[in-house]
């Protein structure tokens, strides 16, 4: 998997990179750190996130921002190729807490979009925590809109999540 060029450079000592399992405790602590945010967010890697314990191994397609040596931010892709219309998943976007509001979601949602063009898909579809109310802000100043859609995960964190959309020949951004 190859990192797409950005459109524009990543702040001074950041590199974006495809990810590695060796990144595994790095991001299951980006996770942790992200969830501590949120009361009643509870992060089991074991029983709910396996992925995290083998991340280059677990998702079709991931990339890490790496600064001093550690995974500080991330996202995943996942192809829906049997999806009428076919679309691309985008998954686990997490920025550790110290480093918001540095605009280091945008080169990461960037590279999932080019890596979506590139399979020959059009949409970019997610799911957020419906408490991640920074996350949406952030997903709709980058051009996605919430759908409507709402789901309930069932999980230890008693879950509910916003569907977010994205036309990708959809130039207002």
């Amino acid at each position: 998997m190859t990192t797409p060029a950005l459109d524009r450079p990543l702040p001074s000592g950041i590199l974006l990179r495809p990810v590695r399992d060796a990144d595994a405790r790095d991001l299951q602590e980006l996770h942790g750190r992200c969830f501590a945010d949120y009361p009643g967010c509870v992060l089991d890697v074991v029983g709910e996130e396996r992925a995290l314990l083998a991340p280059a191994s677990s998702f079709e397609a991931m990339w890490v921002l790496e600064h001093e040596g550690r995974a500080v931010a991330c996202i995943a892709a996942a192809s829906h190729l049997e999806a009428d219309p076919p679309y691309a998943e985008l998954k686990k976007l997490y920025v550790t807490p110290s480093l918001h509001g540095r605009g280091l979601a945008r080169p990461l949602v960037t590279t999932m979009e080019v890596y979506t063009r590139s399979r020959g898909l059009a949409r970019v579809e997610l799911w957020s925590d419906t408490r991640f109310t920074r996350a949406h802000a952030v997903y709709e100043h980058l051009g996605y809109h919430r759908t409507g859609r709402r789901r309930e995960l069932h999980d230890l964190s008693h879950t509910a999540e916003y569907h977010f959309a994205r036309d990708l020949d959809d130039a207002s951004r």
